[in-house]
Protein backbone atom coordinates (compact mmCIF):
# COMPACT_ATOMS: atom_id res chain seq x y z
CA UNK A 1 0.00 0.00 0.00
CA UNK A 2 1.34 3.41 -0.95
CA UNK A 3 1.46 6.31 1.49
CA UNK A 4 -1.32 8.03 -0.48
CA UNK A 5 -3.57 4.97 -0.24
CA UNK A 6 -2.84 4.63 3.48
CA UNK A 7 -3.68 8.27 4.06
CA UNK A 8 -6.88 8.12 1.99
CA UNK A 9 -8.11 5.03 3.86
CA UNK A 10 -7.27 6.58 7.22
CA UNK A 11 -8.92 9.85 6.30
CA UNK A 12 -12.17 8.10 5.37
CA UNK A 13 -12.05 6.24 8.68
CA UNK A 14 -11.89 9.56 10.56
CA UNK A 15 -14.11 11.65 8.26
CA UNK A 16 -17.24 11.46 10.42
CA UNK A 17 -15.37 12.58 13.52
CA UNK A 18 -13.77 15.42 11.58
CA UNK A 19 -17.17 16.59 10.31
CA UNK A 20 -18.52 16.47 13.84
CA UNK A 21 -15.71 18.71 15.11
CA UNK A 22 -16.11 21.16 12.22
CA UNK A 23 -19.89 21.36 12.60
CA UNK A 24 -19.63 22.14 16.29
CA UNK A 25 -17.02 24.77 15.57
CA UNK A 26 -18.83 26.42 12.66
CA UNK A 27 -22.54 25.68 13.16
CA UNK A 28 -22.88 25.12 9.42
CA UNK A 29 -23.07 21.77 7.68
CA UNK A 30 -21.84 23.28 4.41
CA UNK A 31 -18.90 25.05 6.04
CA UNK A 32 -18.10 21.91 8.01
CA UNK A 33 -17.81 19.98 4.76
CA UNK A 34 -15.58 22.73 3.34
CA UNK A 35 -13.37 22.45 6.44
CA UNK A 36 -13.10 18.68 6.02
CA UNK A 37 -12.15 19.07 2.35
CA UNK A 38 -9.51 21.65 3.25
CA UNK A 39 -8.21 19.24 5.89
CA UNK A 40 -7.80 16.57 3.24
CA UNK A 41 -5.95 18.98 0.94
CA UNK A 42 -3.54 19.99 3.69
CA UNK A 43 -3.03 16.41 4.84
CA UNK A 44 -2.40 15.14 1.31
CA UNK A 45 0.32 17.78 0.78
CA UNK A 46 2.12 16.93 4.02
CA UNK A 47 4.46 14.04 4.89
CA UNK A 48 1.84 11.83 6.49
CA UNK A 49 4.17 8.85 6.57
CA UNK A 50 5.96 10.39 9.55
CA UNK A 51 2.73 10.67 11.57
CA UNK A 52 2.41 8.32 14.55
CA UNK A 53 -1.24 9.08 15.43
CA UNK A 54 -3.25 9.82 12.29
CA UNK A 55 -6.48 10.61 14.14
CA UNK A 56 -4.85 13.17 16.42
CA UNK A 57 -2.99 14.73 13.49
CA UNK A 58 -6.16 15.10 11.41
CA UNK A 59 -8.04 16.45 14.42
CA UNK A 60 -5.39 19.15 14.83
CA UNK A 61 -5.66 20.11 11.16
CA UNK A 62 -9.45 20.30 11.05
CA UNK A 63 -9.52 22.22 14.33
CA UNK A 64 -7.08 24.82 13.02
CA UNK A 65 -8.93 25.09 9.69
CA UNK A 66 -12.23 25.57 11.53
CA UNK A 67 -10.68 28.10 13.91
CA UNK A 68 -9.37 30.16 10.98
CA UNK A 69 -12.77 30.04 9.27
CA UNK A 70 -14.50 31.11 12.48
CA UNK A 71 -12.07 33.98 13.03
CA UNK A 72 -12.58 35.14 9.44
CA UNK A 73 -16.32 35.07 9.95
CA UNK A 74 -16.04 37.17 13.11
CA UNK A 75 -13.84 39.66 11.24
CA UNK A 76 -16.42 39.97 8.45
CA UNK A 77 -19.06 40.30 11.19
CA UNK A 78 -21.52 38.17 9.23
CA UNK A 79 -23.96 38.11 12.13
CA UNK A 80 -24.36 41.87 12.14
CA UNK A 81 -27.76 41.73 10.51
CA UNK A 82 -29.38 40.43 13.69
CA UNK A 83 -30.26 36.90 14.66
CA UNK A 84 -28.38 34.31 12.63
CA UNK A 85 -29.10 30.80 13.72
CA UNK A 86 -26.71 27.91 13.07
CA UNK A 87 -27.58 25.75 10.08
CA UNK A 88 -30.01 23.02 11.16
CA UNK A 89 -29.58 19.37 10.23
CA UNK A 90 -33.04 18.25 9.12
CA UNK A 91 -34.05 14.61 8.64
CA UNK A 92 -37.27 12.70 8.14
CA UNK A 93 -38.89 12.07 11.48
CA UNK A 94 -37.31 9.12 13.37
CA UNK A 95 -34.68 8.64 10.67
CA UNK A 96 -31.07 9.82 10.78
CA UNK A 97 -28.50 9.01 8.12
CA UNK A 98 -25.09 7.73 9.30
CA UNK A 99 -23.32 11.02 8.56
CA UNK A 100 -26.08 12.91 10.38
CA UNK A 101 -25.79 10.57 13.36
CA UNK A 102 -22.13 11.56 13.62
CA UNK A 103 -23.07 15.23 13.71
CA UNK A 104 -25.83 14.62 16.24
CA UNK A 105 -23.65 12.61 18.61
CA UNK A 106 -22.87 14.10 22.01
CA UNK A 107 -26.03 16.24 22.20
CA UNK A 108 -25.20 18.86 19.58
CA UNK A 109 -28.67 20.36 19.54
CA UNK A 110 -29.55 23.76 18.14
CA UNK A 111 -29.71 25.24 21.63
CA UNK A 112 -26.10 24.19 22.23
CA UNK A 113 -24.98 25.66 18.90
CA UNK A 114 -26.70 28.96 19.67
CA UNK A 115 -24.70 29.20 22.91
CA UNK A 116 -21.48 28.20 21.18
CA UNK A 117 -22.00 31.08 18.75
CA UNK A 118 -21.68 33.51 21.68
CA UNK A 119 -18.16 32.30 22.54
CA UNK A 120 -14.90 33.62 21.19
CA UNK A 121 -13.31 31.34 18.57
CA UNK A 122 -10.62 30.23 21.04
CA UNK A 123 -13.16 29.49 23.79
CA UNK A 124 -15.26 27.51 21.36
CA UNK A 125 -12.34 25.42 20.18
CA UNK A 126 -11.12 24.69 23.70
CA UNK A 127 -14.61 23.68 24.86
CA UNK A 128 -15.45 21.57 21.81
CA UNK A 129 -12.16 19.70 21.73
CA UNK A 130 -11.90 19.13 25.48
CA UNK A 131 -15.46 18.77 26.75
CA UNK A 132 -16.93 17.04 23.68
CA UNK A 133 -14.01 15.22 22.08
CA UNK A 134 -11.91 14.70 25.23
CA UNK A 135 -8.61 16.10 23.95
CA UNK A 136 -6.10 17.04 26.66
CA UNK A 137 -5.22 20.68 27.11
CA UNK A 138 -1.58 20.17 26.22
CA UNK A 139 -2.76 19.23 22.70
CA UNK A 140 -5.28 22.08 22.51
CA UNK A 141 -2.90 24.77 23.72
CA UNK A 142 -0.76 25.08 20.54
CA UNK A 143 -3.90 25.44 18.39
CA UNK A 144 -4.97 28.58 20.27
CA UNK A 145 -1.39 29.75 20.89
CA UNK A 146 -1.80 29.50 24.66
CA UNK A 147 -0.31 27.55 27.51
CA UNK A 148 -2.20 24.45 28.70
CA UNK A 149 -3.29 26.41 31.79
CA UNK A 150 -4.67 29.23 29.64
CA UNK A 151 -6.41 26.72 27.37
CA UNK A 152 -8.04 25.19 30.44
CA UNK A 153 -9.26 28.65 31.46
CA UNK A 154 -10.76 29.18 27.99
CA UNK A 155 -12.70 25.92 28.26
CA UNK A 156 -13.79 26.78 31.80
CA UNK A 157 -15.21 30.14 30.73
CA UNK A 158 -17.01 28.50 27.84
CA UNK A 159 -18.38 25.79 30.11
CA UNK A 160 -19.88 28.37 32.45
CA UNK A 161 -21.60 30.10 29.52
CA UNK A 162 -22.97 26.81 28.25
CA UNK A 163 -24.25 25.75 31.65
CA UNK A 164 -25.76 29.17 32.29
CA UNK A 165 -27.76 29.00 29.08
CA UNK A 166 -28.77 25.33 29.33
CA UNK A 167 -32.40 24.34 29.85
CA UNK A 168 -32.89 22.37 33.05
CA UNK A 169 -34.51 18.96 32.57
CA UNK A 170 -34.83 19.26 28.79
CA UNK A 171 -36.94 16.39 27.48
CA UNK A 172 -34.87 13.70 25.76
CA UNK A 173 -37.67 11.26 24.90
CA UNK A 174 -38.45 11.84 21.23
CA UNK A 175 -42.03 10.61 21.45
CA UNK A 176 -42.78 13.01 24.31
CA UNK A 177 -41.15 15.87 22.41
CA UNK A 178 -43.32 15.07 19.40
CA UNK A 179 -46.47 15.04 21.52
CA UNK A 180 -45.78 18.54 22.87
CA UNK A 181 -44.74 19.94 19.48
CA UNK A 182 -47.85 18.51 17.83
CA UNK A 183 -49.97 20.13 20.55
CA UNK A 184 -48.28 23.45 19.80
CA UNK A 185 -49.16 23.32 16.10
CA UNK A 186 -52.70 22.12 16.81
CA UNK A 187 -53.30 25.03 19.19
CA UNK A 188 -51.75 27.54 16.77
CA UNK A 189 -53.97 26.38 13.92
CA UNK A 190 -57.11 26.35 16.05
CA UNK A 191 -56.54 29.86 17.36
CA UNK A 192 -57.16 28.76 20.95
CA UNK A 193 -55.03 31.10 23.04
CA UNK A 194 -55.48 29.28 26.34
CA UNK A 195 -54.62 25.97 24.72
CA UNK A 196 -51.48 27.45 23.22
CA UNK A 197 -50.40 29.10 26.47
CA UNK A 198 -50.70 25.75 28.25
CA UNK A 199 -48.11 24.24 25.95
CA UNK A 200 -45.67 27.17 26.18
CA UNK A 201 -43.34 27.72 29.11
CA UNK A 202 -44.02 31.18 30.62
CA UNK A 203 -40.40 32.13 29.85
CA UNK A 204 -40.31 30.58 26.36
CA UNK A 205 -37.84 32.11 23.90
CA UNK A 206 -38.43 32.28 20.14
CA UNK A 207 -35.44 33.05 17.92
CA UNK A 208 -36.35 33.86 14.32
CA UNK A 209 -33.87 34.06 11.45
CA UNK A 210 -35.32 35.46 8.20
CA UNK A 211 -31.94 35.98 6.57
CA UNK A 212 -30.01 39.09 5.52
CA UNK A 213 -32.66 40.24 3.03
CA UNK A 214 -35.31 40.45 5.76
CA UNK A 215 -33.21 41.49 8.73
CA UNK A 216 -36.03 43.65 10.09
CA UNK A 217 -38.11 40.52 10.68
CA UNK A 218 -35.37 38.59 12.48
CA UNK A 219 -35.16 38.80 16.24
CA UNK A 220 -35.83 37.26 19.61
CA UNK A 221 -39.28 37.12 21.24
CA UNK A 222 -39.61 36.25 24.92
CA UNK A 223 -42.63 35.24 26.98
CA UNK A 224 -45.57 32.95 26.32
CA UNK A 225 -48.10 35.59 25.27
CA UNK A 226 -45.71 37.28 22.85
CA UNK A 227 -44.64 33.95 21.31
CA UNK A 228 -48.28 32.85 21.08
CA UNK A 229 -49.13 35.97 19.10
CA UNK A 230 -46.33 35.24 16.67
CA UNK A 231 -47.44 31.61 16.36
CA UNK A 232 -51.00 32.60 15.54
CA UNK A 233 -49.88 34.94 12.74
CA UNK A 234 -47.66 32.25 11.22
CA UNK A 235 -50.34 29.57 11.40
CA UNK A 236 -52.70 31.69 9.29
CA UNK A 237 -50.51 31.49 6.16
CA UNK A 238 -52.70 30.23 3.33
CA UNK A 239 -51.71 26.77 2.16
CA UNK A 240 -49.30 26.17 5.04
CA UNK A 241 -48.59 22.50 5.78
CA UNK A 242 -46.63 21.24 8.78
CA UNK A 243 -44.39 18.25 8.05
CA UNK A 244 -42.96 16.53 11.15
CA UNK A 245 -39.20 16.26 11.02
CA UNK A 246 -36.11 15.84 13.13
CA UNK A 247 -34.19 19.08 13.57
CA UNK A 248 -30.73 18.35 14.98
CA UNK A 249 -32.06 15.09 16.33
CA UNK A 250 -35.05 16.61 18.17
CA UNK A 251 -38.71 16.96 17.26
CA UNK A 252 -39.27 19.79 14.82
CA UNK A 253 -41.04 20.59 11.59
CA UNK A 254 -40.67 21.79 8.03
CA UNK A 255 -43.36 24.26 7.00
CA UNK A 256 -44.36 24.41 3.33
CA UNK A 257 -46.55 27.03 1.68
CA UNK A 258 -47.99 26.22 -1.71
CA UNK A 259 -45.88 23.07 -1.80
CA UNK A 260 -42.61 24.96 -1.35
CA UNK A 261 -40.39 25.01 1.75
CA UNK A 262 -41.06 28.15 3.76
CA UNK A 263 -39.64 27.61 7.24
CA UNK A 264 -37.97 25.14 9.57
CA UNK A 265 -38.73 25.05 13.28
CA UNK A 266 -36.74 23.37 16.02
CA UNK A 267 -37.93 23.00 19.62
CA UNK A 268 -36.63 22.42 23.13
CA UNK A 269 -39.20 20.77 25.40
CA UNK A 270 -38.86 20.82 29.19
CA UNK A 271 -41.32 19.85 31.91
CA UNK A 272 -43.98 19.11 29.33
CA UNK A 273 -43.84 22.57 27.75
CA UNK A 274 -41.95 24.26 24.95
CA UNK A 275 -39.04 26.23 26.38
CA UNK A 276 -37.27 27.34 23.18
CA UNK A 277 -38.17 27.66 19.52
CA UNK A 278 -35.71 28.27 16.70
CA UNK A 279 -37.40 29.34 13.46
CA UNK A 280 -35.56 29.56 10.13
CA UNK A 281 -37.14 31.43 7.23
CA UNK A 282 -34.08 32.37 5.18
CA UNK A 283 -35.17 30.98 1.76
CA UNK A 284 -31.88 29.56 0.42
CA UNK A 285 -30.91 27.97 3.74
CA UNK A 286 -34.41 26.57 4.23
CA UNK A 287 -34.45 25.03 0.75
CA UNK A 288 -31.10 23.36 1.29
CA UNK A 289 -31.81 22.07 4.79
CA UNK A 290 -35.36 20.88 4.05
CA UNK A 291 -34.40 18.90 0.95
CA UNK A 292 -33.88 15.68 2.92
CA UNK A 293 -37.51 15.79 4.08
CA UNK A 294 -39.19 17.02 0.90
CA UNK A 295 -37.44 14.85 -1.70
Amino acid sequence: MTETDWLADGFEEHRRRLRGIAYRMLGSAAEAEDAVQETWLRASRARAGDVDNLGAWLTTIVARVSLNMLRARKTRNEAAYGVRLPDPVVSPYAELQPEEQAIMADSVGLAMLVVLDTLTPAERLAFVLHDVFKLPFDEIAPMVEKTPVAARQLASRARRRVRGASIDSAETDLARQREVVDAFFEAARSGELEQLLRVLDPAVVLRADFGPKHRDRSGVIRGAEEVAGSAFSGAQLAGAIVIPALVNGAAGAVITVGGRPFAIMGFVVAHGRIAEIDAFADPPRVRQAAAAVLT
